[in-house]
């Protein structure tokens, strides 16, 4: 039922945002949620988060997601892979402060052969608003720094079928 809910919010709004809707494949959808709250050493002297903090808390929320899928820097480095960021793009909406309640959706909106996009939003469930949106584009490498084709495993993890 949750699930569902999360569906339907999800699929409305990625309807508002046509350049996410064009290369989403909905029945392929799998998304990731953290909680935590704002500490004060993430704030800096204008008493919100700092626009930096917000790379930790995007980083923190996909490692939170390859973990739940059983993937972790360890495992993959055995395997001889890693996904590395190529790209982030960050809109601010609203400032977080300290004590907010943070929640970080995750999902993977786009899988091509050695790169993909997750689109995070990190919310303010204190004020029940988006505070920021990014876009994030990694590869996979070699343990040499080569691009590689997506391990079908990693694709088959995040319900992606290679087209």
């Amino acid at each position: 039922m949750i699930v569902h809910i999360f569906y339907i919010y999800l699929t409305s709004f990625l309807c508002e945002r046509k350049e996410i809707l064009a290369k989403t494949n909905f029945n392929m959808i799998k998304s990731f949620r953290i909680e935590f709250k704002v500490r004060s050493y993430e704030c800096d002297s204008y008493g919100h988060v700092n626009n930096a903090a917000y790379l930790n808390y995007l980083e923190y929320a996909r490692m939170s997601a390859l973990a739940e899928i059983g993937f972790n820097l360890d495992n993959m480095k055995e395997k001889g892979y890693l996904a590395v960021i190529r790209r982030i793009e960050i809109d601010y909406k609203f400032p977080l402060f300290m004590n907010d309640l943070v929640e970080i959706r995750t999902f993977v909106n786009e899988l091509k052969n050695s790169s993909g996009t997750f689109t995070q939003q990190i919310l303010n469930k204190t004020k029940q608003q988006l505070a920021a949106e990014a876009k994030v584009t990694w590869v996979f490498i070699n343990l040499k720094g080569k691009p590689i084709a997506i391990p079908e495993e990693i694709r088959a993890a995040f319900n992606f079928k290679k087209l």
